[in-house]
């Protein structure tokens, strides 16, 4: 009779104890008064000042190895046929150097309408207050600027780098200040698309217990070929993590 032995099984198992002992799933949920993504209003149907989005995802970190999972999502309306935007994402988080680092791999989901799909792959790098990401595409396209669904067009290699200021000013309030820089390549460049910048400066308030206050103004360059997309905008949002 054939015997199947369980023990390496078992050895795995008890090696990998460690880890899932200190696995952590968290939750959170926000409602924003607008929301941007890179400086652009991601509801182009109803360009204004306020125009509500409610978001939410979860967590979930592998004990002290490092690596994390996640997804995250929002309401949106820039594509014909889709109304959420669904991110998941998985990654490593390390010291080296005196820095921390986090480096992984973003998948941009939109049900409705898989024309904006994206995937990215990044890299950011922290130190005191200050944290340097850079994301760069290895899907065909950039959320459907070069319309590769429908064409030979290519939007890959397009990159962006972001540099974020987190200070903490006062007891339970932190200033928070980002400016960005999106590289279109492929044949996004060729169409004639330009690079542009983003920025966001504001603050945020902690009232405990994981719920959180942000306000910022927020907005990108390039405003005559985006349109109102780009305009400046106050955004306020509170979120809570569970």
């Amino acid at each position: 009779m054939y015997r199947v032995s369980l023990k390496p099984l078992l050895v795995a198992l008890v090696a990998a104890a460690p880890v899932w002992a200190h696995a952590q799933l968290t939750a959170n949920v926000a409602l924003t008064s607008n929301y941007k993504f890179r400086g652009q209003d991601q509801d182009v149907n109803r360009v204004k000042a306020v125009n509500p989005a409610i978001q939410g995802g979860f967590d979930y970190t592998f004990g002290e190895s490092g690596f994390y999972v996640g997804n995250w999502n929002s309401s949106v309306d820039w594509l014909s046929g889709n109304s959420i935007e669904m991110d998941f994402y998985g990654g490593y988080k390390f010291k080296a150097a005196n820095l921390d680092w986090d480096v992984g791999v973003l998948t941009y989901v939109y049900p409705g309408n898989s024309n904006g799909n994206t995937t990215e792959l990044y890299g950011a790098g922290t130190y005191g207050p200050v944290t340097v990401k850079y994301s760069h595409t290895v899907s065909d396209d950039y959320f459907g600027w070069a319309g590769a669904k429908h064409s030979s067009l290519s939007g890959r290699n397009t990159g962006y780098l972001n540099v974020a200021l987190a200070q903490e000013i006062a007891p339970n309030t932190t200033l928070k200040a980002a400016v960005g820089y999106t590289r279109f390549a492929g044949d996004i460049k060729d169409l004639g698309v330009p690079n542009y910048v983003d920025y966001s400066v504001g603050a945020a308030y902690d009232f405990g217990g994981g719920l959180v206050l942000n306000g910022a103004i927020q907005g990108a360059t390039k405003k005559g070929y985006f349109g109102d997309a780009n305009k400046a905008r106050l955004i306020v949002s509170i979120s809570k993590t569970l």
